[in-house]
């Protein structure tokens, strides 16, 4: 079996390539030793079957990231039979920056001209065999969305395998060709394989060739004594990258044949995506338009009455036939709720798609409960464990499904539409001036997924202060597991007169808001005035592959139903043996919950919590107390496993009594607080020794002094309202006050490096 690999740019198309080229044979793992994804499949319609592996996105075969290292590592080392190098044909010369770094390596490469339908369609077009015969490699026009000559390009890349191919390099400086034809004498003298490459990565003094051939790193220096550029002086990498961007832009772009209605005054290329940037990246409406967009997706996943019918228009449904089909058969308890009276019975406005499939579901989930409870003996401690224990609390957490996928529907939507990619734009120019990188938001971003390879994804910043403060931001941006619980909070949004929709919307946004804040106080009492430098691609706007979304979706529901079977019904068994037996175990199961060693721990813990929710209707008072705070424990495990606590020790949605604050407060404790074992073990493999306490300190003191800000204030605003709006003005004052100070100081900085 013959393997080939997919190499290129981000956002050049080649995951969809994979996807369209594999199908159901795709399968996802992890490349060793990291968190980044390894996708393999197989392509079966040639004379043999074909394994293809897709390479993570990369800029170059440099060391920066650990997805260039571990692409150059698998064509080097893996030696795969041909690499299927994907180019964007909308941005052609900067795609072929890696091209000519891939044609360096003695393998076979074909290149595929990606999106060539968007180019046609602009009227640009490629003189294919002329890029191909300066290219020295087959060139094919491909669309991997629309499935066009893919085909034709697998049998090319299949030809070209067949045959050996020797490395080309087309740097043609006259002295660093010299010494690079030195450097490969001494690597074929070692017999080290790809000897163009290698000379060419120590020549620009590679840190892996540095750290592998130390020996030969002499050759260099004793040149570089000798020899000065106008413009880099001796800076070899990049006076090599400056050669190879000249050679692309004289040599390889004269195969373009640009539109001349696409070009500007100055002869620029403006694209679609550029008129549309003028909107969405606008230096004024790009925020606003931003937290519309964000409203509109939680609000269609989460709001109990969907485009305010209700309020606005006094719509009620008091049909019992259609509260049911829009409930989930959920008549009979609202007439219960109404103490049997069905005048008293109505279903305030539409709810939308969002609640409706989680009632369904929810419905679904309780039916099948109940089903297998009849069918078991009543009064049985295996009976409680299933029924009571693990059925319930998987069911706490499962009857959520359909509101998690929506809102990660959206998510990749954004993403593979090119938008998301504008948010980190977007807020890095709007924030700079304070201090702030958009290059620690993109980890950030991530973080709305899982917070584990977010975490991860910080070893990309080359400053440790930043890195370190990145990471002990993570928990202000919600992970997917998260989601149970505000869609639960969400559904009781009723004690603030608030839409579940724009409940959860604020707790979103509010954690990017305390993100950028907290980021604001730790620049202020930092002496730290470096930023990092953020340079990014922004992709062309495209509408999302639908085959690319389901996978996407896919992977999160495997994901979530995995975590359901292992980790939560192992931890809603040991929560129901809690809760079912006291200290002396061995005398039974306990008739009253209260006596259970889980009520124990929880009131324990609850003096400790007493002041986030003190007052009538907290979540720290009352006879309800100690489940919230028992939730809380099981959380660290997986932080769904909050929400399967509740259920199971009774906290539903029909029973939950708090008010607006002590909700807000129990909902940004959890938001903030430690994340799931998994992201903490993410967080120590990224920081070593003081650094990674401080990181565990810092989420609890933030979420505990938060919590506790958010619910006095909010009781302030029920006991004297003039009082709550004072105390909010001097906070926002505060906030401001941070914002000028470290604006100054990092303008001040700014002019001095410049002096």
């Amino acid at each position: 079996m013959k393997n080939f690999a997919l190499a290129g740019n981000p956002n050049s198309g080649k995951t969809t390539l994979f996807n369209s080229l594999t199908g159901a044979t795709a399968h996802v793992g992890n490349w060793p030793g990291v968190t980044v994804d390894k996708r393999e499949g197989q392509y079966k319609k040639l004379e043999e079957v074909v394994n293809i592996v897709d390479l993570p996105g990369i800029y170059s075969l440099s060391p920066y990231t650990p997805e260039e290292v571990i692409s150059r590592n698998y064509i080097l080392d893996e030696k795969p039979d041909c690499v299927i190098n994907i180019v964007d044909a909308t941005n052609l010369e900067r795609n072929l920056y890696l091209t000519t770094q891939l044609l360096e390596i003695d393998v076979p490469v074909v290149v595929a001209l990606n999106m060539s339908d968007v180019m046609r369609k602009s009227g640009d077009k490629i003189n294919v065999s002329e890029l191909s015969k300066k290219l020295g490699v087959p060139v094919v026009e491909i669309s991997a969305l629309k499935e066009e000559n893919l085909d034709l390009l697998m049998t090319e890349a299949y030809e070209a395998s067949k045959v050996k191919r020797v490395g080309k390099t087309i740097i043609e400086n006259k002295d660093l060709s010299h010494l690079i034809k030195d450097v490969v004498i001494a690597f074929k003298g070692k017999g080290v394989e790809n000897p163009l490459f290698h000379a060419i990565k120590l020549v620009e003094k590679d840190e892996i060739e540095t750290s592998n051939h130390p020996d030969l790193i002499g050759m260099v220096e004793e040149f570089k004594n000798t020899f000065e550029d106008d413009t880099f002086g001796n800076d070899f990498e990049a006076l090599i990258a400056d050669t190879r961007y000249k050679y692309i832009s004289k040599n390889y772009s004269t195969a373009i044949s640009k539109n001349p209605a696409n070009l500007d005054s100055n002869h620029q290329k403006v694209t679609k995506s550029d008129k549309i940037d003028k909107v969405l990246t606008h230096r004024i409406w790009a925020i606003p338009i931003f937290i519309v967009i964000m409203f509109i997706i939680f609000h269609v996943t989460f709001s109990e009455d969907i485009l305010f019918m209700h309020r606005i228009f006094g719509l009620n449904i008091t049909n019992p036939t259609a509260i049911n089909f829009f409930t989930g058969m959920g008549y009979e308890g609202m007439l219960e709720e109404a103490g049997g009276i069905a005048a008293d019975v109505a279903l305030e406005g539409v709810p939308s798609i969002g609640v409706f499939l989680q009632s369904w579901f929810g419905w679904a989930t309780g039916s099948l409960i109940d089903l297998v409870g009849g069918a078991m003996p009543e009064g049985t401690w295996y009976t409680s464990l299933i029924c009571d224990g693990i059925l319930t609390g998987l069911d706490a957490v499962l009857s959520f499904i359909p509101q998690i996928l929506i809102l990660f529907l959206f998510i990749a939507i954004l993403e593979d539409s090119g938008y998301m990619a504008r948010v980190a734009f977007i807020l890095d120019r709007a924030f700079r001036k304070f201090g702030l990188s958009g290059k620690a938001f993109i980890p950030m971003l991530s973080g709305f997924g899982c917070s584990v390879p977010a975490i991860m994804a910080t070893r990309t910043l080359e400053n440790e202060k930043e890195k370190n403060r990145t990471i002990r931001l993570m928990t202000c941006f919600s992970c997917g597991a998260k989601a149970p619980i505000w869609a639960l909070l969400g559904a009781i949004g009723t004690w603030a007169g608030m839409d579940g929709g724009l409940f959860v919307f604020s707790i979103y946004v509010g954690g990017i808001a305390v993100a950028i804040v907290l980021a604001l106080f730790m620049k202020l009492f930092s002496k730290d005035t470096y930023v990092s430098p953020f340079i990014m691609e922004l992709p062309s706007y495209h509408l999302p592959q639908f085959r690319n979304v389901m996978a996407h979706l896919w992977e999160k529901l495997k994901h979530y139903l995995t975590k359901a079977a292992t980790i939560i019904a192992a931890c809603t068994i040991v929560i129901w043996f809690l809760s079912n037996f006291s200290w002396a175990f061995w005398n039974g199961m306990v008739e009253d919950i209260g006596d259970s060693i889980l009520a124990d721990l929880g009131r324990g813990l609850r003096y400790f919590y007493y002041p986030l929710g003190c007052f009538e209707n907290g979540w720290t008072n009352g006879p309800d107390s100690w489940k919230y705070t028992s939730s809380i424990i099981t959380g660290l495990i997986a932080k769904e496993d909050v929400v399967a606590t509740m259920e199971q020790l009774g906290l539903t949605v029909e029973t939950i009594a708090l008010n607006g604050a002590a909700a807000y407060s129990f909902a940004v404790y959890n938001l903030f607080t430690l994340p799931c074992f998994a992201a903490i073990g993410a967080a120590h493999g990224e920081q070593k020794g003081k650094e990674f306490w401080l990181t565990l300190l810092f989420w609890f003191a933030m979420s505990y002094g938060i919590s506790l800000v958010v619910y006095f204030v909010g009781e302030l605003y029920v006991v004297a309202l003039w009082a709550g709006i004072l105390v909010t003005i001097v906070l926002i004052g505060l906030v401001v006050a941070a914002g000028i100070i470290v604006s100054r100081r990092h303008k001040k900085a700014e002019i001095t490096v410049q002096a």
